[in-house]
């Protein structure tokens, strides 16, 4: 299967081009799913729903989650440290209430959002530098995409790690701040007093 950048930069994977990131994320089935259930922003005709207001029932709901989940647990099983394990596992487990208690509607990002993540340039990736989710090095990949949440500067993941999880959640794995929620705005009542006719708006 072709890795983001490999589809963004129409270029062909080769054919043993999986013997080096053993342990990346197919989410195929995932992301597949997904489409079935979360209509696309600007679908075409064909792909319309009939109904606008159609909401994905909870069993698709909590099998999107358990996809998830799945990935996550067998990522944690073949886990390089103890580290990857255990975050792996605080994924899996953070996943559960989702899956037992699936919410009306994705809290996710949409596609549009992760398509806008900043990425991370290969010059700027230290060699050591791996992904919290894959454990991989960034740069054992030649074409690596890694994005940076906008949380904190370095929270970087593989976008075909973290991708999945945001599309899902909607929040940073490794802080939990929800991402998909715009800043509010704090309106001071001395303000709104400084011009009571509305001469200034």
């Amino acid at each position: 299967m072709a890795t983001q950048y490999e589809v963004e930069h129409n270029i062909s994977a080769p054919a043993n081009s999986g013997a080096s990131r053993r342990r990346q994320v197919d989410m195929s089935t995932f992301t597949s799913h997904l489409h079935q259930i979360v209509p696309d922003s600007n679908p075409a005709p064909e792909q319309q729903h009939n109904n606008p207001h159609a909401v994905p029932n909870p069993v698709e709901v909590a099998a999107l989650f358990r996809l998830l989940q799945d990935q996550m647990g067998t990522l944690a099983t073949t886990a390089p440290t103890d580290a990857n394990r255990d975050f792996l596992r605080e994924l899996v487990e953070a996943l559960e209430e989702d899956v037992a208690h699936p919410p009306t509607s994705i809290p996710g990002v949409s596609q549009e959002y992760l398509d806008g993540l900043d990425r991370v340039s290969r010059k700027t990736i230290k060699k050591d530098e791996t992904c919290p989710i894959c454990a991989e090095r960034y740069l054992d990949d030649q074409y690596c995409l890694v994005v940076e949440l906008p949380c904190h500067h370095s929270h970087r993941f593989d976008l075909e790690c973290v991708g999945p999880w945001l599309r899902s959640k909607g929040t940073c794995p490794l802080c939990r701040k929800e991402l998909a929620k715009k800043k509010e705005v704090v309106v001071d009542d001395d303000e709104e007093d400084d011009d009571p006719n509305g001469l200034y708006a």
